[in-house]
């Protein structure tokens, strides 16, 4: 069973998404049981909200590039080490020991031609398609590793047409309906993976116009569990509002965010959408604890009165 001291050391990375799927999952569940790490979440949460709240400059392309190269340097400056490192750092060490094996070296030049080959190819190819996509011609969006931000998101008044400028290594832009998959997989990237907490609200804003997609939907409730803005999760709400009837994952997702969102607005939000399936037993569960001990005055109030609406069992 996780220990409290392990979930203590790691809630950082948790409230950073920065854990592994399956410790996120454990950690999750050791919370939920645990009263003081849930109280060591919800400071953690605030401050993370706390430290949200403040601006962040965007690095530009330029910055990122130089950075990169500046690495590369310092990585091939750095002292050698063990075998390792000397083969990737210093070929020309385990390869002298080659002049004197012809037959061995010739077939290592047959195997590195045959690799250079191949790499050459793959390099075209992934040129080829950079290119294409910039120009907006292409089916496939950028894969999310080589994607370093997205800079802006906007919908033509009145129209069904979505602009989004990204940036890799210099910034692209992909022009299209938000019915194409390529604005949708951006979208989605951009409501999960930006800094800029204006561009996730305009992202989430539009993805709330398609919540009937799975993905959009996933991507929605990940906004709403894990994005730092109460506006940007009070936008989640809205388009998951549809789904609280018929999406059990849905419907949990909003009485965790009842339970433990930092944000009195959106707890409130959540008790409202909730009210439609007030007769389920976990729902109902989730009203008493609530009407019992919770530390708002109206979350208290509103969840007497619903649960003074429903049915006794018998």
């Amino acid at each position: 069973m996780m220990k409290c001291d392990w979930v203590k050391e790691n809630i950082l990375l948790y409230a950073y998404n920065e854990l592994a799927d399956d410790a996120r999952y454990e950690l999750e569940q050791h919370v939920a049981r645990c009263a003081d790490c849930s109280t060591e979440l919800q400071a953690t949460r605030q401050f993370h909200a706390a430290l949200a709240e403040l601006p962040v400059e965007e690095p530009t392309p330029n910055l990122v590039a130089g950075s990169r190269m500046r690495l590369q340097e310092a990585l091939e400056t750095a002292e050698q080490g063990g075998f390792w490192q000397r083969l990737i750092f210093d070929p020309g060490a385990w390869l002298r020991p080659i002049r004197f094996a012809p037959a061995l070296a010739a077939a290592i030049f047959v195997v590195g031609f045959a690799g250079g080959i191949g790499a050459t190819y793959k390099y075209i190819n992934s040129n080829a398609g950079v290119s294409s996509m910039a120009s907006g011609s292409s089916s496939q969006p950028a894969s999310e590793a080589s994607i370093t931000g997205i800079s802006s998101v906007s919908q033509e008044p009145g129209s069904n047409q979505v602009t989004i400028k990204y940036d890799t290594v210099s910034t692209q832009q992909a022009q299209g309906s938000l019915n194409d998959q390529r604005i949708q997989q951006l979208l989605l990237f951009a409501a999960q993976n930006n800094n800029n907490s204006g561009v996730r609200m305009d992202s989430v804003d539009l993805l709330t116009q398609k919540p009937n997609d799975s993905h959009v939907r996933e991507a929605l409730v990940y906004a709403l569990r894990y994005d730092s803005n109460p506006g940007i999760r009070l936008k989640a709400l809205d388009g998951l509002s549809a789904y609280v009837k018929s999406d059990t994952q849905v419907r949990n997702v909003l009485l965790e965010v009842l339970i433990n969102d930092s944000n009195q607005g959106v707890r409130t939000a959540a008790l409202h959408l909730l009210e439609v399936v007030r007769a389920d037993s976990s729902v109902r569960a989730v009203l008493q604890q609530l009407a019992a001990h919770d530390q708002n005055a109206y979350i208290r109030l509103q969840a007497r009165n619903t649960l003074a609406e429903l049915p006794e069992f018998d």
